[in-house]
């Protein structure tokens, strides 16, 4: 049982009070500000009960189907004691109580740890800085969650003990009642008293009928209005007076140089053409009649310079390879340990990739009552706060952000530009517009996972063991980039940029080792798809050491176990894998591979059976997953993001690229992504490794490993290395 001193929690007694956690950093109290109803109760930041029993939590991270308004709503009822049928969610409003640090720590890959962690906490508390990133939900919010719902606990227990004159600390809560020798009374009858008790000192945690939920796969709370087509996203969003629009950008570094409104207007139902210097925009009744109105005006775009392309983004990182690169990592003496021994070296490069989620970008502003109210599908509801106020030329007080649940983001709704362009259309039409982009317009100008450059080497020596391994990696600095969008508070000159080189590091123990990254200006945006930039990193360091076993003549999975001394987690997924995979040792014709990796204080081993199919398109056939997570809140929860990133890692090996031509990408739909079919869809297992260490993050853990162990996998069955991502045909 854990104990919580009464100074760290506070709690009022009336209907839009409650508790507020008491943030240490500095001597300021934040009151909460969930909203409540005339039947309701609220207690704390965290959760309220309503007169009639149920119980509705407030969740400050975005649901993108990572099933976070089933986990953290199930913490809350699992130490509470309550009835898993009468629970239900709400997003959390803006507010220093959800700021997410550990979030934007994990998502920069720790760049900003030059800042005094003291303060860069503290900074996120005052700029409310909620943040979906990171796979950080429950690692950072379990905690306070579960002292809100203890509290909530010990008060409706006290309010009963009082009517039975009993002593509470005898009583206990059970699916969604007070107990105490046969007598029942239901929350909804305790909540007005409970209210007007007070805290007890120390307030305890796990006991008194918590603990009947954790680690049970109830059901998820979101999956029936997504079923039923009862669930609103952004684009669901109907007001009065609305106007819908569609937006046209033009390639990398244009401008709007001239369209035709006459053509455009002409469209039947077209209520305006909105020009700026970088988008062409038209509100219509319709979208298709604002998208058919703008393929009428015939935007014209004109740039200076020579526009990116394929070549010149494979050429700005070739080059970069060249220039001194700053370390990263760097472990004994590099020169002697490359001195001497057989020498492996080799070459890797990943193009860049897109997000590619079923819902794009898009916005939904209304202006009112010298007000401006944004729905949004966001990761970080402060930050679209901002954004629009600025594109508005308004006062963030004056400004609300409703957090919409979105179709699939992996990253691209830490993205505001529709919000910026929603807003300032809706003060210029001075009515309410909702605001999708195409699929074209998501593919065309989406901020893409960065490409990159691995110029891989190592010494071996008699006995196979690793004497040096040295990796130049030339990417894009993707981190700086995206602070500049998402925390452009937080000093830039304090920032490393730590985020190109995310899981460069390799697990394994070597004598000598060193980590450089080429910083490489390709003129393409780049931001955060799901794995970051460890999908890239991964697969340079799988692959490699792949490489490095077939060099010393040993069996690729005890090659790895024989350098994993100091990560028996990690070793253990391996063996898990391969031993519920009928791991082969990956023999020539076996169509076998093997790749690991750690992320977020998670571990992975996925084992994958593969070949080479028609038209140079690999063909995968199973993937076997094994998981180390440490304790989970709900395992069917786990699974679905296990799987899910398992599928996300093949997309990412098999297609979900692109390339460039004139500053544009050249994927412009699903048809040009190659991505995998359900017919492409591999015979899939997941074990999980027992443990009791604390949660890890699970959302992007998957992703990495896949294209390494695929690409291993082929080599295993035709004998050829393919060093590229997306993977396909014989080198």
């Amino acid at each position: 049982m854990t104990m919580i001193g009464r100074r760290t929690v506070l709690v009022g007694g009336g209907a839009g009070l409650g508790l507020v956690v008491a943030w240490g950093l500095w001597p300021r109290d934040y009151a909460p500000g969930l909203t409540v109803g005339p039947d309701e109760r609220a207690f704390g930041a965290w959760l309220k009960i309503g007169r009639d029993g149920h119980v509705t939590v407030a969740v400050p991270q975005a649901e993108h189907g990572q099933g976070v308004y089933t986990t953290l709503p199930q913490i809350v009822a699992d130490e509470l004691g309550a009835d898993w049928r009468t629970v239900a969610v709400t997003p959390a409003p803006v507010h220093p109580l959800y700021a997410n640090p550990l979030g934007l720590d994990e998502l920069f890959e720790h760049g900003f740890d030059a800042v005094p962690a003291s303060w860069r906490g503290e900074w996120a508390t005052r700029n409310a800085a909620m943040v979906t990133a990171a796979s950080s939900s429950v690692r950072v919010f379990e905690g306070p969650a579960r002292e809100a719902a203890a509290a909530a606990r010990a008060l409706l227990i006290q309010a009963a003990a009082r009517r039975w004159d009993a002593d509470w600390a005898d009583c206990s809560t059970e699916a969604g009642f007070v107990t105490h020798a046969g007598k029942r009374l239901r929350f909804a009858e305790l909540v007005d008293d409970a209210v007007r008790e007070t805290v007890p000192d120390p307030l305890p945690i796990g006991v008194q009928g918590a603990g009947a939920l954790m680690g049970k796969a109830v059901p998820r709370l979101d999956a029936p209005s997504k079923v039923d087509g009862s669930a609103n996203f952004t684009a669901d969003i109907r007001l009065p007076d609305m106007v819908h629009v569609a937006v046209r950008q033009g390639p990398i570094g244009s401008r709007l140089v001239g369209i035709d409104r006459a053509a455009a207007r002409r469209v039947p139902g077209v209520v305006e053409v909105i020009e700026t210097d970088d988008w062409v925009a038209v509100a219509a009744a319709t979208w298709w009649t604002a998208t058919r109105a703008l393929d009428a005006s015939h935007p014209r775009f004109a740039g200076e310079g020579p526009a990116p392309s394929t070549a010149s983004i494979a050429a700005a990182l070739d080059a970069a390879l060249k220039d001194d690169g700053r370390s990263v990592a760097a472990v004994g003496d590099i020169e002697a340990g490359l001195s001497a021994g057989q020498a492996v070296r080799a070459t890797y490069r990943v193009a860049p990739m897109v997000h590619g989620g079923i819902e794009t970008p898009g916005a939904v502003a209304a202006y009112r009552d010298d007000r401006l109210e944004i729905w949004a599908q966001t990761q970080a509801p402060a930050r679209a706060r901002a954004v629009a106020a600025a594109a508005a030329d308004l006062p963030e007080s004056r400004v609300t952000v409703h957090a919409m649940m979105i179709g699939g983001s992996f990253g691209a709704a830490l993205e505001h530009d529709a919000v910026a362009q929603a807003a300032r259309i809706a003060m210029q039409l001075k009515r309410p517009v909702n605001l999708m982009w195409s699929r074209g317009e998501a593919l065309l100008h989406d901020y893409y996972r960065a490409p990159a450059v691995a110029a891989m080497s190592a010494r071996l020596g008699a006995n196979g063991a690793v004497l040096g391994w040295q990796a130049k990696i030339a990417a894009p600095a993707t981190g700086g980039a995206l602070a500049e969008r998402l925390v452009p508070g937080l000093p830039r000159r304090m920032l490393r940029e730590t985020y190109a080189t995310g899981g460069a590091v390799p697990p394994y123990r070597v004598a000598a080792l060193a980590v450089d990254h080429h910083r490489a200006n390709i003129g393409v945006p780049t931001g955060h798809v799901r794995g970051g930039a460890h999908g890239a990193n991964c697969f340079f360091n799988e692959c490699f050491v792949d490489e490095l076993a077939r060099a010393a003549g040993v069996e690729p999975l005890s090659f790895r176990i024989g350098m994993l001394g100091g990560e028996p987690r990690l070793a253990r997924c391996l063996s898990t894998a391969a031993s519920l995979g009928g791991w082969e040792g990956g023999v020539p014709d076996s169509g076998q591979g093997i790749a690991a990796h750690g992320f977020r204080g998670s571990y992975i081993a996925v084992m994958a059976e593969a070949r080479m199919g028609p038209g140079g398109r690999p063909v995968v056939e199973r993937l076997v997953a094994a998981v180390d997570c440490g304790r989970m809140v709900n395992p069917d929860v786990v699974r679905q993001q296990i799987e899910g990133g398992l599928i996300f890692g093949l997309a990412s090996a098999i297609g979900a690229a692109t390339g460039f031509a004139g500053g544009l990408a050249t994927a412009r739909g699903f048809d040009r992504l190659v991505l995998p079919r359900l017919a492409d869809t591999p015979d899939i297992t997941v074990e999980f490794v027992a443990s009791d260490e604390p949660p890890g993050g699970v959302g992007e853990l998957a992703v990495p490993p896949v294209a390494p162990a695929i690409a291993n996998a082929l080599y295993a069955s035709g004998g050829f290395r393919i060093r590229t991502l997306p993977l396909h045909g014989a080198p």
